[in-house]
């Protein structure tokens, strides 16, 4: 009685067999492809999957294209039912995960001869389109018998003297390497390191002896063996048709392990460990009914039979088994039917005789949690001192985001300690190839270099960013340099990053760089300038003021108030040292000091030039007869002047201060590279108004003094005054142009120089002529010649 099937190795006859198996409930375990039906709210309930969910391995594969940046990729899938639905699954996951496919190719599907061979011809004429593409890495979806007719694709290529594609396969658990007798002597160098998820297995003890005692003349009722057998080997059991045919006769002996690779494998397949699990999964349900039954048994002599066993009673114990194979690995289903399994990550390395070898480089398991993000690698540094031939362990290292499954591969102590272990083999052909595998691993830094890429454009280096080209999609952009200020440290940044404020990108705009912190300091040449002209300014104006008061007898000092010359050198040597309080690191002290200070100190100093000039005009119209200016003239006047004017600059540094005070700041954005330590004014009107109100008094002295320039006199100052008035008001009127255009440090140089300027300019053009008529024309400096030039009464203050 039929209790259940095994079989279905490609999905179009699953579904088919399933369609009829559904109606008697009799269990079908498929070990090939996952059926495309199993898609839709579960079609056929009695179908039980050997081979877990193909969304699973298109998530891993997904995930490998993103580890190797492989952006730009071909995809290869049948021409039926399970390519359309291949195609609506994989497409949006390659696009949510960044990667664009750049072609879509059908694969012949299974069909009569015939038409296989117009098929293949026409498959040949897109083969020069598929060399130009810029894809180097082709994503293959393909029934088992699809390898077999790419090889005929790629061997008219071949024969039609067309170059090798040269690409990097990756395929689906459903692709077998194995080719047709006719096949065997082709060349597999297209598929060299062609990476697949292939159906996971193990290694089943006495496997690999079973096969070495294999005889078709076992097979009683199997009309399958003797067929393969004799294509297999090239013989024949029939002997009339091995005279006929001129081909050798089967003699049963042959050895399948002397067979190509490509026609058969001596190693446990994943479709083949499908087939044991499968089997052994209907007998553990079988004896699981079996117990269930013993107490409905009933007795015939010594054996124990089942009391109508139906198909469809053993669909309850098949989706509770939970066993153990011999392999030690644990077999059940889930809740769809699905068997709870994972799949290898194989890489695939071909030889120049047709053979090939399975290289399991990791594994992916669906239902793992997820572990700890660390790199992917397939043959990695191997270190030569630290291995053991006896234990040649897979430890794993796991690769997952959050919306992909995790992948294990072997570490790469591990891939060296399997390399020595199979070099030591007896086989000498294992020797061949495992020495052929090593040397690759050795030479990892060329593998490196040559790792193939699949991009739709050369990546963008660091300093660029992807630029979106209009009508491409989007794998494929221009390459736009970042903005100032915005770097990018990595390849294919979609969008260059903004440097916080207090750095600064280096020229090639790959990383931010901090800025450096400037002042107009004491050690740097323009500071030490201004520095000792402040000082010898400051030094003059002091020996001035000492010959002044050394003087204070003489008619030239006496002449225009010596008591406003005192107050004014005093003021113009506070005013030298003031620009001192602009140079060096600004901190609250000075913030607070540099700009109030100056201000209070040149009022001082413009106040008593004022009161001087007024002085000049008031004495020569107080001295004419009948003038009732007489009463206006003396210190009183001089001292209200200069108390007003410095008392009004004080009251706005006073306001100032209590309002909106100066403070130590960082300028970031003036200077490119560099932050500017300063004073921020805090508040640029009242800075403004200290300047122009110094502005308003220096025009107010100007004037005066232009008006009094040719009063007749020895000792008038009123046309020294207009000269240093002239220099003053010309030093500030280019200051504020110039301090507006200026940046960084060189604002304050600017101010310190305007500072410097004008007040060496009141010192020597006032207080110079004095000093040399004092020291080196005293003849001059007495009463008479005073009087000499005098047509009126001068009065002496």
């Amino acid at each position: 009685m039929l209790i259940a099937v095994i079989g279905g190795l490609v999905s179009e006859i699953s579904d088919n067999i399933a369609t009829i198996l559904s109606i008697y409930k009799v269990p079908q375990l498929t070990y090939g492809s996952f059926s495309a039906a199993q898609y839709s709210e579960n079609v056929f309930p009695p179908l039980y999957q050997m081979v877990p969910n193909e969304v699973y391995q298109y998530k891993g594969i997904v995930q490998l294209l993103h580890h190797f940046r492989w952006t730009w990729v071909g995809l290869l899938a049948t021409d039926d039912d399970s390519g359309d639905l291949f195609l609506q699954t994989i497409i949006p996951m390659l696009s949510q995960n960044g990667i664009c496919f750049a072609f879509i190719q059908k694969l012949p599907k299974r069909t009569y001869m015939t038409k296989l061979v117009d098929m293949y011809i026409e498959q040949l004429e897109t083969y020069p389109l598929l060399i130009q593409n810029k894809a180097n890495v082709y994503f293959v979806l393909g029934e088992r018998l699809s390898f077999s007719g790419l090889r005929w694709v790629l061997f008219l290529a071949h024969f039609s003297s067309l170059p090798p594609l040269g690409k990097v396969w990756i395929v689906t658990s459903q692709w077998e390497f194995e080719s047709l007798s006719i096949q065997r002597s082709w060349d597999i160098q297209d598929f060299h390191g062609a990476i697949s998820f292939t159906v996971h297995s193990s290694h089943l003890p006495g496997f690999q002896n079973f096969l070495q005692i294999v005889n078709p003349s076992w097979a009683k009722g199997d009309g399958f063996i003797q067929n393969f057998w004799e294509q297999a080997f090239i013989c024949s059991f029939s002997m009339f048709s091995a005279l006929e045919e001129d081909i050798k006769a089967c003699t049963g002996e042959e050895k399948l392990e002397s067979l190509p690779r490509t026609l058969f494998e001596m190693s446990m397949t994943g479709h083949s460990y499908n087939i044991y699990n499968a089997v052994y999964a209907v007998a553990h349900a079988l004896h699981a009914l079996y117990l269930s039954g013993l107490k409905h048994r009933r007795w015939n002599g010594r054996n124990v039979e089942f009391q109508n066993v139906q198909p469809w009673q053993l669909h309850h114990f098949l989706q509770r088994i939970v066993f153990n194979n011999s392999a030690g690995d644990t077999l059940h289903f889930d809740e769809k039917g699905e068997v709870i399994a994972g799949f290898d990550v194989t890489n695939w390395v071909t030889f120049p005789n047709s053979s090939f070898v399975r290289v399991k480089v990791g594994n992916m398991e669906p239902k793992a949690p997820l572990a700890t993000l660390a790199p992917m690698m397939f043959l990695s540094s191997i270190k030569g001192s630290d291995y053991d031939v006896k234990n040649p362990s897979w430890p794993k290292t796991h690769i997952f985001d959050e919306q992909s499954l995790p992948i294990s591969l072997p570490t790469p102590i591990a891939v060296h300690r399997l390399v020595v272990h199979l070099l030591k083999a007896p086989h000498t052909e294992h020797c061949t190839l495992w020495t052929y595998i090593f040397s690759m691993a050795v030479s990892l830094s060329t593998y490196i270099q040559t790792l193939p890429l699949s991009v739709c454009n050369d990546r963008c280096h660091p300093g660029y960013s992807r630029k979106k080209k209009e009508g491409e999609r989007f794998c494929c952009y221009d390459c736009a340099q970042c903005p100032d200020r915005m770097i990018s440290d990595q390849e294919d940044m979609d969008a260059c990053v903004k440097c916080s404020e207090d750095h600064n990108c280096n020229m090639n705009k790959t990383q931010c760089i901090p800025k450096m912190s400037t002042y107009l300091s004491y050690k740097e040449p323009l500071g030490i300038i201004l520095a000792t002209m402040a000082i010898s300014c400051s030094v003059l104006t002091a020996l001035e003021l000492v010959i002044f008061m050394q003087h204070h007898s003489t008619p030239i000092v006496k002449a225009n108030n010596r008591n406003l010359s005192y107050v004014l050198l005093a003021s113009l040597f506070l005013c030298f040292l003031c620009s001192l309080l602009f140079i060096g690191q600004p901190v609250k002290v000075t913030c607070l000091l540099r700009q109030t200070a100056f201000g209070i100190v040149f009022s001082v100093a413009l106040s008593s030039v004022l009161a001087k000039t007024i002085n000049v005009v008031l004495a020569f119209i107080a001295n004419k007869p009948g003038s009732a200016m007489r009463k206006w003239v003396g210190k009183r006047l001089a001292n209200s002047i200069l108390l007003s004017s410095s008392v009004i600059q004080a009251g706005l540094c006073t306001l100032w201060l209590s309002t909106c005070p100066p403070f130590p700041d960082a300028d970031m954005h003036s200077v490119d590279g560099e932050i500017v330590l300063e004073c921020n004014e805090g508040s640029d009107a009242m800075f403004y108004c200290v300047l122009g109100y110094l502005g308003f008094l220096a025009i107010a002295s100007f004037t005066v003094a232009f008006f009094a320039r040719k009063l007749p006199d020895s000792f008038n100052e009123a046309k020294f005054i207009t000269f240093s008035m002239l220099v003053f008001c010309s030093v500030w009127l280019s200051f504020v142009p110039t301090y507006l255009s200026t940046k960084g440090k060189y604002m304050v140089a600017v101010e310190v120089f305007s500072i410097l300027s004008s007040s060496a300019g009141l010192l020597g053009c006032i207080f110079s002529p004095k000093c040399y008529i004092i020291l080196l024309r005293p003849d001059l400096n007495n009463k008479k010649q005073f009087l000499r030039r005098k047509t009126y009464d001068y009065v002496s203050l």
